[in-house]
């Protein structure tokens, strides 16, 4: 596992209570569901909720549904992905099955550690909340057929990714915009990190919470002429093309008696 520093020496208390956040070993479970988990795991007989939300995981769903794989290149002998926020590292595997190195880092060192152990062995032995301290065991499992040497991990803050780093033909971050303290210095990196014609793959339900993002730095979410799609795509046009336009629903299962359900916009664009 390489390991990069991630976190500036002026992070705020702000952003360390982020990071804390992300270390519990609740949260790790339920990302774990939430990327490995199938309707086995996730589905409770009153559940209004599609089984195809449950069948195939959130993050195989945003590398299926945006990834547009006519436009790799297959003279190419190395296609490059790099994932922002991976988590716990499903949707890099399922990079891995058209792109041939694959860097994914994350904020959290719990769920980095999570995602090496996946890669090293196939599988994770996870917990699923029951109810109060209540709990029952889980198997993560990356599908055999993955090829999960061509990815790697780092703890990596995305907000001050390295110079050096890229171009690659495919960037992700799912689910990364909301979350970060400064989003604009972010969308700024991107133009840099995918090549011309390069795919970036983007999710975010733009969940704006002052806790993870202060109110000024919010891309939305304020004034009704300026919502967050629109400011979004103003940010990136410049540089890409809106390639394809996507809704993704998504299950968080916090106990098998309360979910988070969302809902986020997922888009593809080509670097121009």
């Amino acid at each position: 596992m390489i390991r990069v520093l991630p976190f500036p020496t002026d992070l705020s208390d702000r952003a360390f209570t982020v990071a804390s956040l992300y270390e519990s070993p609740k949260l790790l479970g339920e990302y774990l569901l939430l990327h490995y988990g199938g309707a086995a795991e996730l589905s409770q007989e009153a559940l209004p909720v599609d089984r195809m939300v449950m069948e195939t995981p959130f993050p195989v769903r945003c590398v299926r549904e945006l990834l547009d794989v006519s436009l790799l290149s297959p003279e190419a002998h190395v296609i490059s992905a790099f994932e922002a926020g991976c988590s716990v590292g499903a949707s890099a595997f399922e990079l891995a099955r058209t792109c041939h190195l694959i860097e994914a880092s994350d904020y959290s060192d719990s769920f980095i550690t999570a995602a090496q152990r996946l890669k090293e062995t196939g599988r994770h032995n996870g917990e699923r909340l029951l109810e109060g301290t209540i709990t029952a065991p889980f198997d993560a499992i990356v599908p055999p057929e993955i090829d999960r040497s061509r990815v790697s991990f780092a703890v990596q803050d995305a907000t001050h990714l390295p110079q050096s780093m890229g171009p690659y033909d495919v960037v992700l971050a799912a689910n990364l915009i909301c979350r970060l303290p400064n989003p604009e210095s972010f969308l700024f990196r991107l133009g840099g990190l995918v090549k011309p014609g390069g795919q970036l793959l983007l999710t975010t339900p733009f969940t704006w919470l002052e806790e993870y993002t202060p109110r000024d730095h919010w891309i939305g979410g304020i004034d009704p002429d300026r919502r967050s799609e629109e400011e979004l795509s103003k940010r990136l046009s410049k540089e890409f093309r809106l390639h394809r336009r996507v809704d993704l629903p998504f299950l968080i299962r916090e106990h098998e008696r309360k979910y988070q359900l969302g809902i986020a916009l997922g888009t593809s664009w080509i670097r121009r």
